[in-house]
């Protein structure tokens, strides 16, 4: 037996000690609770997923996700403004939140013994979020210099933002999720309110809880402390499909940077379409490790690039496979353009050996443990599997799924989508002024 397959095995093996044992409730109010009980330390990860992201926008409101995200930490009605970091931090905890195109979450990891004062926070804001209107401009300020930061001063942040926009001519994830310029400028107050009351609603969110718990007392604060806040009208349903790619698009960007960015985006479905795992281990094979393909010809081998990246991110609608490169100094993009080409069509054009399949196939079971080590990265997944897949059950058929991959599946979705028609490309080329 080859030496490869010897991981996959073993971690197969482990997988009946790996499942989670969740129990799932829902609150009168509609909000869906997850509960997972890990006792190995007396710790907890309470886990929010607001289903509102920049896809549930419009033009005049874009980054107004990424706004609340900011928001929701500068006070509601019993906990006063910077008070939910305060005494989280005095209870010997911390917090975190991140925003993207489909959700917004919000993450809390703490000792037990904090657990009712983290309810009684949360509730707070969700229930009762302040809009003092100083605070709304100060953050308003806070998220125009993060702009600035990430896109405006960033070159692969300005680059990443134009093949977006090139890439997505009808569909939302066109748009930018720190937002447009204008539009962080020009946001009301009205539509602040509008968009806290249709996001934030409790049967718009799926709470997780792992750590040192029982079923029972999570039951009950949440009765307690989330259940009396009333459900909204949820935010309306995304109509507008992203229409076929009918042949390449290029676009170009000039500023200051130190060395050219080739930034190449193909679509591809959504996470939860049957391809998924298929463009998982194409990511793991294309550029996971340095002997992936794309890392050993083009860094080390012909070295054109300083470093490649590829990969799909999580998604409720068709999104992107992304491919993005720093061009070593002197060479031409152009060059490293057809290095990339020529390894897609290599993947199109003939079944991969069995033992690069099973490699890739070790390499993502193995991260897919990792990420399951702690309590954190349980209630992300859970909630992230819940979300995107529909069913936080579906943690226990990942093994199963890739291996089911074989190589004429990876030769298939190689060629369906990585083709010329359907990508956008993106260079930015450093122009006088210094670099970035």
């Amino acid at each position: 037996m080859q030496r490869l397959l010897w991981p996959l095995l073993l971690l197969c093996a482990l997988l009946p000690a790996q499942q989670l044992q969740v129990s799932e409730h829902t609150l009168s109010n509609g909000m869906k609770v997850l509960i997972h009980p890990d006792r190995d330390v007396p710790n907890v990860a309470l886990y929010f997923f607001y289903k509102i992201g920049s896809r549930n926008e419009r033009p005049g409101t874009t980054g107004i996700s990424h706004y609340f995200e900011h928001m929701m930490f500068n006070g509601a009605k019993k906990y006063g403004p910077k008070q939910f970091d305060i005494q989280m931090e005095k209870a010997g905890g911390s917090n975190n939140a991140y925003t993207n195109r489909d959700i917004t979450a919000y993450t809390d990891w703490f000792p037990k013994s904090a657990l009712e004062l983290m309810f009684d926070m949360e509730a707070d804001r969700i229930r009762d979020l302040a809009f003092d209107p100083k605070i709304v401009e100060s953050e308003r300020g806070v998220v125009y210099s993060e702009r600035r930061m990430s896109v405006d001063n960033n070159p692969f942040g300005a680059l990443y933002e134009q093949v977006n926009a090139a890439a997505f001519t009808a569909h939302p994830y066109g748009w930018p999720v720190i937002g447009w310029a204008s539009d962080i400028e020009a946001w009301t107050m009205d539509d602040l309110k509008a968009h806290f009351k249709m996001g934030y609603a409790p049967n718009n969110c799926v709470m997780v809880v792992t750590g040192d718990v029982a079923e029972s007392e999570i039951l009950a604060l949440a009765k307690k402390y989330i259940e009396p806040i009333p459900s909204q009208p949820p935010p309306p349903a995304i109509r507008t499909k992203e229409p076929p790619q009918l042949g390449e698009r290029r676009i170009t960007v000039k500023r200051p940077a130190a060395l050219p960015l080739l930034l190449i985006s193909y679509h591809v479905p959504e996470t939860r379409h049957a391809d998924g795992p298929a463009l998982e281990l194409l990511e793991a094979i294309l550029s996971s490790g340095r002997s992936s393909r794309l890392y050993s010809r083009m860094v080390d081998k012909d070295q054109l690039v300083l470093g490649i990246n590829a990969g799909t991110q999580l998604a409720l609608e068709p999104s992107q496979f992304l491919f993005s490169m720093q061009v070593r100094s002197g060479v031409d993009p152009l060059k490293a353009e057809s290095a990339l080409y020529d390894e897609l069509s290599k993947l199109a054009a003939a079944p991969i050996a069995a033992a690069e399949l099973e490699k890739a196939k070790t390499q993502k079971l193995a991260d897919f443990y990792r990420s399951l080590k702690t309590i954190s990265g349980k209630a992300n997944l859970i909630g992230q599997y819940e979300v995107f897949f529909g069913d936080h059950k579906k943690l226990a058929t990942v093994a199963g799924e890739l291996e089911k991959v074989t190589a004429a599946d990876i030769q298939r979705v190689a060629g369906q989508y990585f083709k010329e028609t359907n990508r956008t490309v993106g260079t930015l080329i450093p122009a006088k002024g210094g670099a970035q």
